[in-house]
């Protein structure tokens, strides 16, 4: 049909303005005869908007339009009959007995019908069919996914996808159609099911069909490492002879079935670290495809992976340096986007990129321009930081606030980079602020100005003033109070804090009720500051005391607050000058679980000291690695390393390191709270305790990572119990193992101290499915706390199993197993909770020298200080302090670290080490305590 070009847009404009129950009315229109293809298609048009637009539909009402709906099959009308098939889709999922339209579907999926029809049938029958019905089906199905026509192919084969997460077992039958239909192989039992009598006939050349292929195979095969390993090599165009790969001889012809396999060889590098250097010749090779989309894939995967060094991405940074020069904006944005990335942790391997990233500075696509500035920025030199800081302001009001957003992120990690380009960096960002921008842009500015105020002193007032004219003409109330808490942090040690405070005050007068509130506490900061002359602190006192009249209670609250916090040197210690934070994850959920317990408030007020604090700087740390985590998703956009980029800072951090120490205290009290979940489900330990006193910071690997069987273990100190907990992985497809546990053996004779009391097993363990067992030992002498080695051995019955299902074969008893794991040491450092305490100069005071203990020692093993202190703090088990795990000297340092015995006894660590080489480090601990044998036990801990 033919209609005019007004006419459609009157009924496209008609959509926007839907009734409900209008539309509803309307379809009874579907019942008439004849049928007008015209209108109905129209109201099936209007139906599909109502459900799109997210209205809700009651399932009688969703039945009965699905049902009138069905009665349109009467009519031949081809684009008719496609509406059909959309909305009957969409209506399935809220309807009531859909599968009675199966037989019109399946007269549709007819030889002789269109073949519209028949790939949409597929689509509608495989989206309303039950998955107990699948069966009854499956011929057909395993039929079309080899048919030759491509549409009919690709409709079966997305299909099965979908159908995969329902019925597995029944989609993963059909591995040998979905292998036919990727390698274009013929048909070769019996004539087709659609009507194909050639047994020789070819099926689908489409290079779609493809595509869809080797996502199907890779779901069914995604578990089977080696059958995954087996699909990539299999398409790389190497070993094609070779019979232990299973090489076919077939050629990929879809580039973006290309992109899929070098997605599939990254997941396997992930998993299987040994096959790295075999599957980076394939990435190598694939870099160098004819395709630009397969190359940029295979250049972007390489960049991510970890562990990369530079010689192994000089192919991939040759090849992305091609892409900058391309014609095709589309492929300039994505190779600068992908060096932007690798700009990060690799700029020296981006250098020999900078001429052509030059190039790009005046691209007519600002996006491309926008990251070819921020990436020279992350690979310039200091010299070059002026040029590109004012080509940078010529085109920012040109480019949208999420790319605004990624330049205020670049300065702001150049900041530290460069501190002598204060002044250009202040500068830029100061003349941002003023421009117009949404949230999240103004937000990065500023951020990158406080960063600029902590970490370069020389630039601190400059900074301050320009976020006090920002706050006089600021809309976002919550960047006020940002700015308003940090002049409350950095304004009282400045040389002039009084012209300060008259910008605060001013947001008193003149802000809403929230930022009054945020003005209020920073004045009371000054007040309270340590190096506040008297005359100062009366002229605060003089205007918290206005503040007393305010409208708001919270304002007058925070006023009356701050004036009491001002009687006493005590309380402003305690209350205004702590530095200190509550976990606010762990707060979160303890007072949840205080709120769900009814008889909670009945045993008494909330307590806080079970909840841990942590120190601002290591809140700041947490802040910062998020923040990264956010902007390198951003930047790459992937899902290849969204899973890994996490786990890179706690996971793959070596133990002792000061990367595994500063990955996130926060994220430690969040997973000690979920291991008291987890014990607390076990009726065993349960009784132990609410929550052990003291649980280890990080899991001990007892296994190397390629084995059969992957085991960490996890320590946690109960008042009189110690519960090792060991979190087991099954790495072997074709193994189902049974009644898991660790038998643990003392190397030494300890029964007088511990006694083993509790063996929990995992009853089933299936492939890459972690269960947990633990082991309990009662402490006897609750006067002692033991120091042990236990050798470690993994018991187990094995079931053979299919792997493709993960069952057990039936009739199998197994047999026992065992395997050795490495020894699991208990020392000093498991009794010690490592918890932030404030002000450890005054506690260290307060503690005093009775209850001192102090040692040397020579050690001559460690080659640095960085790498002897980070082994210290692991053997302490205490929590490191701001600047304690990073050394400035290489001769010398200094480090304090704090915690409590057993959760409650206050400790305080003080380190001296000097190294010379030759002899190693030389080092004093001195250790405080409120217990004199607590600090000889932390003490024990070295030696």
């Amino acid at each position: 049909m033919n209609f005019k070009k007004d006419e459609d847009t009157d009924e496209l404009g008609a959509l926007m303005n839907l009734d409900h129950s209008a539309v509803l009315q309307e379809a009874r229109i579907f019942n008439q005869t004849p049928i007008r293809p015209r209108h109905s298609r129209l109201l099936l048009a209007k139906i599909l908007f109502l459900l799109y637009r997210g209205d809700s539909m009651p399932t009688t009402e969703a039945t009965n339009l699905f049902f009138s709906i069905t009665k349109l099959f009467q009519c031949k009308d081809m684009s008719l009959r496609q509406m059909v098939y959309l909305t009957i889709k969409e209506l399935s999922t809220i309807s009531e007995d859909v599968i009675m339209v199966t037989s019109s579907l399946m007269k549709d999926m007819q030889p002789k019908s269109e073949i519209t029809y028949r790939a949409n049938a597929i689509r509608a029958l495989c989206k309303i069919v039950d998955p107990s019905m699948l069966p009854g089906i499956e011929r057909f199905i395993k039929s079309a996914i080899v048919e030759k026509t491509p549409a009919i192919a690709s409709a079966a084969l997305v299909s099965s996808l979908h159908l995969f997460g329902e019925a597995k077992d029944v989609v993963r039958r059909w591995a040998n159609e979905v292998n036919e239909a990727l390698n274009g192989k013929a048909i070769s039992q019996g004539p087709s099911f659609f009507g194909g009598s050639n047994p020789n006939q070819v099926v689908s050349t489409s290079n779609i069909v493809q595509y869809h292929a080797i996502g199907l195979l890779y779901a069914i095969r995604q578990h089977d490492r080696m059958a995954v390993l087996k699909l990539v090599q299999g398409f790389s165009g190497q070993n094609k002879s070779s019979s232990w790969m299973g090489g076919s001889g077939a050629t990929l012809r879809s580039n973006m079935a290309y992109v899929m396999l070098v997605r599939y060889a990254v997941r396997v590098m992930e998993n299987d670290p040994s096959l790295v250097p075999q599957l980076h010749v394939l990435l190598e090779e694939w870099i160098r495809h004819r395709s630009d989309m397969v190359s940029l894939e295979a250049a972007r995967a390489m960049c991510q992976l970890r562990d990369v060094t530079a010689k192994q991405l000089t192919g991939a940074v040759n090849a992305l340096q091609v892409f900058l020069s391309s014609p095709r904006p589309t492929v300039r944005f994505a190779a600068i986007r992908t060096l932007n990335t690798l700009a990060r942790t690799h700029p020296e391997a981006v250098q020999p990129c900078n001429v052509d990233m030059e190039g790009l500075i005046t691209d007519s696509n600002r996006s491309v321009a926008t990251f070819a500035i921020t990436t020279l920025l992350k690979t310039g030199n200091e010299a070059s930081v002026d040029r590109l800081m004012k080509q940078m302001q010529g085109f920012m009001t040109e480019i949208s606030d999420e790319f605004k957003t990624i330049v205020a992120e670049a300065v702001r990690s150049l900041c530290r980079k460069f501190p002598g380009k204060h002044s250009v960096f202040l500068a830029f960002l100061s003349g941002v602020l003023r421009d117009e921008g949404g949230y999240d842009f103004k937000r990065s500015a500023i951020e990158a100005i406080v960063d600029l105020a902590k970490h370069v002193p020389e630039c601190k007032e400059a900074a301050l003033a320009h976020l006090c004219e920002f706050i006089e003409d600021c809309e976002f109330t919550k960047l006020s109070v940002r700015v308003l808490h940090f002049l409350g942090e950095e304004g009282p040690h400045t040389a002039r804090p009084s012209m300060y405070i008259r910008h605060i005050y001013n947001r008193v007068v003149l802000e809403n009720a929230v930022v009054r509130a945020a003005a209020v506490s920073a004045l009371a900061k000054f007040g309270a500051a340590a190096v506040a002359d008297p005359s100062l602190q009366r002229s605060v006192r003089v205007l918290l005391q206005r503040c007393l009249d305010d409208r708001e209670d919270e304002v007058r609250d925070r006023a009356a607050w701050a004036l009491r916090m001002a009687g006493g040197e005590r309380t402003r210690d305690k209350y205004v000058r702590d530095d200190s934070t509550f976990v606010l994850a762990v707060l979160e959920r303890k007072l949840v679980e205080y709120c769900a317990d009814s008889g909670a408030a009945a045993r008494g007020r909330f307590s806080f000291d079970s909840v841990p604090r942590i120190s601002r700087a290591q809140e700041e740390e947490t802040r910062a690695r998020t923040r990264l985590e956010t902007m390198d998703a951003v930047l790459t956009g992937s899902a290849i390393s969204a899973p890994s980029a996490s786990k890179s800072a706690t996971a793959t951090s070596e133990p002792g390191t000061p990367a595994a120490a500063s990955a996130g205290f926060a994220d430690v009290y969040e997973q000690q709270a979920q291991y008291v979940s987890k014990l607390n489900a076990i009726p065993e330990l349960a009784a132990f305790g609410a929550q052990p006193l003291v649980s280890s910071q990080r899991a001990v690997d007892l296994t190397e990572a390629e084995t059969e069987y992957v085991v960490r273990c996890v320590k946690h100190v109960y008042e009189a119990h110690i519960v090792f907990q060991f979190d087991v992985t099954n790495t072997i497809p074709e193994q189902v193992v049974e009644q898991v546990e660790v038998a643990m053996e003392p190397e030494d004779d300890i029964s007088d101290v511990l006694q083993p009391v509790v063996v929990v097993p995992i009853p089933e363990l299936r492939c890459d499915e972690p269960g947990t067992a633990y082991v309990a030992f009662e402490r006897v002498d609750m006067d002692t706390f033991p120091s042990a080695a236990f050798a470690c051995t993994l018991k187990f019955v094995v079931k053979e199993c299919d792997p493709a299902t993960g069952e057990p074969e039936e009739g199998d008893e197994g047999f026992e197993d065992e395997y050795s794991l490495e020894a699991v040491d208990l020392g000093a450092g498991d009794f010690m909770q490592a918890s932030y305490l404030p002000d450890s100069h005054a506690l260290w005071e307060t503690l005093g020298a009775d209850a001192e203990c102090v040692e040397t020692f020579a050690l001559a093993n460690f080659d640095s200080i960085a790498e002897c202190v980070a082994r210290v703090a692991e053997l302490l088990g205490m929590c490191p302090l701001e600047g304690a795990l990073t050394p400035k000297s290489k001769a010398a340092h200094q480090a304090v670290f704090t915690g409590k015995w057993m959760g409650t006894t206050k400790t305080v660590a003080r380190t001296r080490m000097t190294y010379q080489k030759g002899t190693g480090v030389t080092m004093e601990l001195a250790v405080r305590s409120e217990d004199q044998g607590v600090s000889e036990l932390v003490v024990s801990a070295i030696a």
